[in-house]
């Protein structure tokens, strides 16, 4: 983002002006979270383009979701990594709490995976992604927090190539010197002690990895087929007693490290001793990866996405929000939605701004904001009237 973008962003967040859904324009919808769309938008005063994740207050309130809801606000509050989504603003509508994320316009490594030509990535490839992906997890271990969710579809690729981890609605923070439970998180992706419901601190996102690394390369989950409808009991049964089978696709490196990550034992798995990710990053797998340079954004990615191109399913395809019945707001819920809809938050790019201001010397006012891009022309064709789900056309997803 250039400097005026950056100034007039700060100005607006630091007039304190209050964060509503007027501070945006809505546009089309980009997919579906586990309360509600995720839709496009743009900050009006500057320009700015984000997604935004709407959590309809109602379903929250009838699948008893407050807690996971006001976590992933807060979890992503306090996370400052380039390879996780950051949280820009948090406002409330009548009808939704908002969180204005990172807009990533690459698409996710699911769409990659499949639907870019045949199935799997070729090892380069693949090793890039596993090594970003390795630097947002230890961002998120080194906050003490476990993500729970790691999969294809929540892998997002930016402009650029980059990737961030998104939806860390199951994230959750593990207190020091303790252990945690919980049997949660995706079929086919969820650790051995996660099916059997044992303690864990972060060893689930490493096995997580390794199944991530192995769909990668070979062009399917190593425990599920694509396609095939396998029973959970059957998936869950596979991860627990039998071990992964590798094709041609492999080399011995890919192959060596994805059965240490993929150890059906937690004291056995890579990255689960006191190492960490330091554990991972010194497999030769990653011997071509600078990680100081791959961390400071220095280093290219194997795969630039078109900015023409849309890399998604078609918006049709994304499957509706039934209308949530026999559940009513209450007076009470208002405690629990000021906790959420906190408005601007606190952002890196914030800092260097202020560093920016205080060389600044040109005086007067700032330069006006670029004129727009493709994205912005693109979605300029068709701006609905602040809730997308109550336009008349469907949208496309981006």
């Amino acid at each position: 983002m250039c400097c005026s973008h950056y100034l007039y962003e700060f100005l607006f967040v630091s007039n304190r002006q209050p964060v509503t859904k007027n501070t945006f324009r809505q546009y089309r919808v980009l997919g579906k979270g586990g309360f509600g769309e995720v839709c496009a938008c743009q900050v009006r005063a500057t320009g700015k383009m984000y997604a935004c994740k709407k959590l309809e207050k109602k379903r929250i309130k009838k699948r008893k979701g407050e807690s996971m809801a006001l976590n992933e606000k807060q979890i992503l509050e306090k996370i400052n990594s380039r390879f996780v989504v950051s949280l820009a603003y948090a406002y409330e509508t009548k009808d939704a709490l908002c969180l204005v994320l990172t807009l990533m316009n690459g698409g996710d490594l699911k769409f990659h995976v499949y639907h870019m030509g045949d199935a799997g990535f070729d090892e380069k490839r693949a090793v890039f992604y596993s090594a970003e992906i390795c630097c947002g997890l230890e961002d998120l271990h080194r906050e003490r927090i476990v993500y729970r969710d790691l999969k294809p579809e929540n892998i997002l690729l930016d402009d650029h190539g980059h990737i961030r981890i998104s939806d860390l609605g199951l994230a959750v923070h593990v207190p020091e010197g303790q252990t945690i439970k919980g049997r949660v998180g995706t079929v086919g992706y969820m650790s051995p002690e996660v099916v059997k419901n044992e303690r864990y601190t972060f060893s689930p996102d490493w096995w997580a990895l390794g199944c991530l690394l192995y769909e990668m390369i070979e062009g399917q989950s190593p425990f599920q087929q694509r396609k095939k409808k396998i029973k959970r009991e059957e998936v869950e049964r596979l991860v627990r007693e039998v071990e992964e089978e590798y094709s041609s696709k492999f080399s011995e490196d890919a192959k060596s490290l994805c059965r240490m990550l993929l150890a059906k034992e937690p004291s056995e798995r890579l990255g689960c001793e006191q190492g960490g990710a330091s554990e991972v990053k010194a497999h030769p797998l990653f011997r071509s990866i600078n990680f100081k340079r791959l961390a400071a954004g220095m280093l290219q990615a194997p795969f630039i996405p078109d900015p023409q191109a849309i890399y998604c399913k078609d918006v049709l395809d994304i499957e509706q929000f039934s209308t949530v019945k026999g559940v009513e707001l209450e007076p009470k819920d208002a405690s629990f939605y000021s906790k959420v809809s906190t408005g601007s938050v606190s952002i890196p790019w914030q800092t260097r701004t202020e560093r920016f201001l205080q060389t600044w010397t040109g005086g007067g006012q700032p330069s006006p904001p670029p004129k727009q891009g493709l994205l912005q022309r693109l979605f300029g064709r068709q701006e609905c009237c602040g809730n997308c789900s109550d336009s008349d056309e469907e949208p496309t997803r981006l």
